[in-house]
């Protein structure tokens, strides 16, 4: 069975995370992702290693599906090499500081003589402006794209959510733009230019944030369980865990109370009635103050405390089946051990084990882009220059002679 993107030729010139989750998915989808590294490989391969002189599982979970070849771009040959690169492929991606290609003789006008179909793909931390030579990491991203700010509990400081929303996050929203300029290319016949940037990735995940900003012009939110602090507010305040939406809901606390033992609850309006019972509290489901979402707004954090009262003498999958028997939306608050163990996440294939000749086994999160044409197979990430024959040899045509010298002189 072919798969969606077979045929497409990707230059993947990109390190750390941002990128790398791109090309990643790039490579799930189907296309030939050749990974462009120095000589000295992308420095993710040596960080947080768990086993010595092994690439780290940073690196192995970000770069599964992909080709290795190495390369000095900063070398004469090493540039001549990486023209005839460009030259054959369809995208190039990559994540260096800002200018740094430019630097290397690559501009946009430079690539596009080299190779007028191409796609050009930049992640950055920034736009254009006072930012762009900021440096960007992940946190540095949701601080300044509006994650942090409403992130966590008012009383307390601003947080750094867990999943990597300034990265990977950026990551996908690079592959959008990569594929939507692989589609127009079929009608112009042309490539063009696609850059994201960190920050604005982060910020079009906040939207409902920016939303809840233009509501404080007119009035409190109402939804929020922190509303009083909001009447006459300039600014959305951090709201915990707040469902952020037009249904409330909270982590309520179960049983034995570990630091995972809650469980997430959505009050729908039909849902309270045999909320209401489940609690044992049948009565609030026809008591003027509590029967309305309109009269249950002002008392979330009472609400709330009520329904916990029932959960923290209950078991968190207990919890969920019972809330689930009364279609009550709900979820468990899964840590890391339980989702790397979830049968489910395992026969959904999201959660994989994958071969690797130097590790042997490592767990890894599969493709969440399930399409039934173009199945995805997730393989081992390369070794460092693993494919320097295949491409250099095979496909650019080099002899034995020249690989040997290209390594002997410090080009690949």
């Amino acid at each position: 069975m072919t798969k969606a993107l077979e045929g497409v030729r990707v230059l993947d010139m990109t390190h750390v995370q941002s990128g790398p989750s791109a090309t990643q998915l790039l490579a799930w989808l189907g296309a030939d992702v050749v990974k462009l590294e120095a000589p000295g490989g992308d420095i993710t391969r040596k960080q947080l290693r768990d086993l010595p002189d092994v690439d780290s599982l940073y690196f192995t979970m970000l770069n599964c599906n992909k080709r290795s070849i190495t390369l000095n771009t900063k070398s004469e040959r090493g540039k001549e090499i990486l023209t005839e690169l460009i030259r054959r492929s369809d995208v190039m991606v990559e994540n260096f500081g800002p200018g740094a290609v430019d630097r290397m003789g690559f501009t946009w006008e430079r690539i596009q003589e080299i190779n007028p179909r191409i796609i050009y793909a930049s992640i950055k931390g920034f736009g254009e402006g006072p930012y762009t030579n900021f440096k960007a990491y992940e946190v540095v991203a949701q601080a300044m794209g509006g994650s942090m700010s409403t992130t966590g509990f008012e009383d307390g400081p601003p947080l750094a959510t867990g999943a990597q929303i300034g990265d990977s996050g950026t990551g996908v929203h690079a592959v959008a733009g990569i594929l939507a300029a692989l589609f127009q290319r079929e009608n112009t016949g042309r490539g063009q230019r696609v850059n994201v940037a960190m920050q604005h990735a982060v910020l079009n995940l906040c939207r409902v944030k920016l939303r809840d900003q233009q509501r404080l012009a007119h009035g409190p939110l109402p939804e929020y369980p922190n509303a009083e602090n909001t009447e006459g507010a300039d600014e959305v305040p951090r709201s915990g865990n707040a469902s952020g939406g037009g249904q409330p809901g909270w982590a309520v606390k179960c049983a034995p109370g570990g630091p995972n033992d809650y469980v997430y609850v959505i009050v729908q309006p039909v849902g309270w009635q045999p909320l209401s019972a489940l609690i044992g509290r049948p009565e609030l489901a026809d008591d003027p103050e509590w029967a309305t979402p309109e009269s249950r707004l002002p008392k979330l954090g009472k609400m709330f405390q009520l329904i916990e009262e029932w959960s923290a003498t209950l078991p968190k999958w207990e919890v969920l089946e019972q809330l689930n028997a009364h279609n009550i939306p709900c979820g468990p608050i899964l840590s890391t051990k339980e989702i790397v163990e979830d049968e489910s996440l395992v026969a959904n294939e999201m959660v994989v084990r994958v071969d690797h000749p130097q590790r042997g086994t490592f767990t890894t999160v599969g493709s969440p882009l399930k399409l039934s044409d173009s199945p995805v197979d997730v393989v081992t990430s390369p070794l460092l220059g693993e494919h320097n024959a295949e491409v250099y040899v095979g496909e650019l045509g080099l002899n034995d002679e020249e690989l040997r010298l290209l390594k002997t002189n410090g080009v690949i």
